[in-house]
């Protein structure tokens, strides 16, 4: 089994993010190794905190739940400029972003309510 340098495993995955957006299968066929090498690289990075949607014809309807509450804690301490330079990078909007960390703050308070309600049921 090929063992690949921390610096070439990072370089592969980097190739799945914008602008590149290429799939697994694509990134496998490009660099000659298995998808299933890829796959379990794009899941230690994700493991590690970082933002690797699904590359798909959908745009980021494509993203998981995951992968956009990992894009709203990602920009969360960011300024405005800052904010649109990691949009730039991973092919989003700004817009989306807000809209996605509105509908975060909903299910949290949607949480906290249930949770609320649950305790009052048991009193």
């Amino acid at each position: 089994m090929p063992r690949y340098s921390e610096e070439r495993r990072q370089a592969v995955v980097a190739k799945l993010l914008p602008p590149h957006n290429l799939t697994a299968q694509e990134v496998a066929d490009q660099e000659g190794i298995s998808v299933a090498t890829i796959y379990k690289w794009r899941k230690e990075a994700r493991a590690e905190g970082r933002c690797l949607p699904d590359a798909s014809d959908q745009g980021t309807e494509g993203w998981s739940s995951r992968d956009k509450f990992a894009a709203v804690v990602e920009t969360a301490a960011m300024n405005a400029e800052e904010v649109a330079e990691y949009c730039r990078r991973r092919g989003l909007y700004p817009e989306q972003l807000q809209r996605w960390r509105h509908d975060c703050e909903q299910a949290a308070s949607l949480s906290h309510d249930e949770r609320r309600r649950e305790a009052d049921a048991l009193k």
